[in-house]
C-alpha cells in the first residue's frame, strides 16, 4: 500500500447527514452570513466568463427524432453547479441533479440532488453526500440571513405562499433571525400539503401561536412582516406569476423571495429597496437566456434585469446581500422602509454547507468510507 496515493472518501447518505448537522437551521444561516461575507470580498469562483454562472442545464427539445429521448415535460432537466469558495473553507465542489415535476407521482422529490466535496490543491474527492437537505437548507437559510439585516427587530408576522420544502426552510430561517415571529398565515393549493405543513409548524415551533390558512395572495402579503414566495409554477409568462402588489404591503416589510414571483408598478418604484443575493448571478443568467429573461427565469431578479434593459430603473438602483453582510452597505435603515430581496441560490452556498456538515461528520465519526484506489493506474 502506498499511503502517499491512496485515495479514500466519504459517502454521506441521508441518514448521515442529519446526524452531521445539515438541518441545523440556525448553523447554516451564520454559514451563509460568512459566505456571503467572503463573496463580496470576492474569494470565491463558480463557472462561466463571469465566474457567476449558476451551472450547466441539459434540457431536452419539444421534437426528437429519438423516440426514446424524453420529452420536456414540467421541470425536466439535468445540472451541474460547481463552484470553489475560499475562506476557512478553500474547498470546491459541485451540486449535480435531476429534476422532473412528474417524481411527485412516483412519491419522490421533484429533484434528486447529490454533491461531490473536493479537494482543492489535488481535486481528489472528500466526500460524496445526499444532497436534498444540504440544498434545501442553504436555500432557505439565504432568506433568515437577509431577514438578520433587513428585517426589523420586532417582527411578528410571517406570510408564506406554497407551504412545500422550501417554505420550512424559510420559515426555519425567519424564525433563527426574527425569533419573536408568533403569527403565521399561509397559502397553498393542495390539502395533504397545507396539512403537512401545519402539522410541522406546530412541532417545529411552539411558539407560533396564531396559524392561518388564507385564500388569496393578498391575505398572504397583507399585514405581514416579512413575506416569501416558496410556491412552484410552470415558467414563460411572467403576467401569470404569483404577483406582489404594492398597496398590499406593509410599511417596513422585508420581501425574501426564492421561487416564481413578479411585482406591479408600485413595487417597481425607487423607494423600494431591491436586493440581489449576487448581482453577478443575474448578470449571467441575463446574458444566458432569451430576453426577456424573467419568461425563462421566473425569480424577481431577473425582472430587474429585464427592467435595467428596459430603462425602468438604474444598474446602481440594485444592491448586494454580501455588501449589506460585509457592512459596506446599510442593513434596515428606517422602521418603514420596504425591502424585497431575490433569492437565485448559488453552488458556493452548496459547498459553504456542504464542507462545515463534511467536516462536522468527520470529527463524529459518521459517513462510510470508501476507496478511490490506492495507487492510480494511470499517471
Amino acid at each position: 500500500m502506498n499511503a502517499a496515493t491512496r485515495i479514500d472518501f466519504l459517502y454521506l447518505s441521508e441518514s448521515d447527514m442529519i446526524k452531521a448537522g445539515v438541518t441545523d437551521m440556525a448553523a447554516c444561516v451564520d454559514c451563509m452570513e460568512e459566505m456571503f461575507g467572503l463573496l463580496h470580498a470576492g474569494d470565491y469562483r463558480m463557472a462561466g466568463a463571469n465566474n457567476d454562472s449558476h451551472g450547466a442545464m441539459v434540457m431536452f427539445p419539444a421534437e426528437s427524432p429519438f423516440p426514446t429521448m424524453p420529452k420536456p415535460t414540467a421541470d425536466r432537466r439535468f445540472m451541474a453547479m460547481p463552484a470553489y469558495l475560499g475562506g476557512r473553507f478553500c474547498t470546491t465542489g459541485v451540486k449535480w441533479y435531476g429534476s422532473n415535476v412528474a417524481n411527485r407521482e412516483k412519491d419522490l422529490p421533484r429533484s434528486i440532488l447529490m454533491f461531490t466535496l473536493n479537494d482543492t490543491e489535488t481535486g481528489a474527492p472528500l466526500a460524496h453526500m445526499s444532497a436534498n437537505l444540504l440544498s434545501a437548507y442553504r436555500t432557505g437559510a439565504v432568506p433568515g440571513v437577509g431577514a438578520r439585516h433587513l428585517a426589523r427587530k420586532d417582527a411578528k408576522i410571517a406570510g408564506i405562499l406554497g407551504p412545500g420544502v422550501m417554505a420550512k426552510t424559510t420559515l426555519s430561517a425567519f424564525m433563527a433571525a426574527c425569533p419573536g415571529i408568533d403569527t403565521l398565515k399561509v397559502k397553498g393549493r393542495g390539502e395533504k400539503s397545507l396539512n403537512d405543513f401545519l402539522a410541522w409548524v406546530a412541532g417545529a415551533f411552539p411558539q407560533i401561536t396564531s396559524v392561518t390558512v388564507v385564500e388569496s395572495i393578498e391575505e398572504v402579503v397583507r399585514g405581514s412582516d416579512l413575506v416569501s414566495y416558496c410556491n412552484s409554477g410552470e415558467t414563460g409568462d411572467p403576467s401569470t406569476y404569483p404577483l406582489v402588489r404594492r398597496d398590499w404591503v406593509k410599511p417596513g416589510a422585508f420581501l425574501a423571495m426564492p421561487a416564481v414571483c413578479n411585482i406591479d408598478e408600485g413595487m417597481q418604484a425607487p423607494d423600494i429597496r431591491k436586493v440581489l443575493d449576487n448581482t453577478g448571478l443575474y448578470e449571467a443568467w441575463y446574458e444566458e437566456v432569451p430576453k426577456p429573461a424573467h419568461a425563462t427565469i421566473p425569480v424577481i431578479g431577473v425582472k430587474f434585469m429585464d427592467m435595467i434593459a428596459e430603462g425602468k430603473m438604474a444598474r446602481s438602483d440594485l444592491e448586494d446581500l454580501g455588501a449589506i453582510v460585509a457592512g459596506d452597505a446599510p442593513g434596515r435603515r428606517t422602521d418603514d422602509e420596504i425591502v424585497i430581496m431575490s433569492v437565485g441560490g448559488m453552488p458556493v452556498e452548496d459547498v459553504a454547507w456542504g464542507t462545515v456538515v463534511y467536516r462536522n461528520a468527520v470529527e463524529r465519526g459518521i459517513g462510510v468510507k470508501l476507496n478511490l484506489w490506492e495507487e492510480p493506474v494511470l499517471r
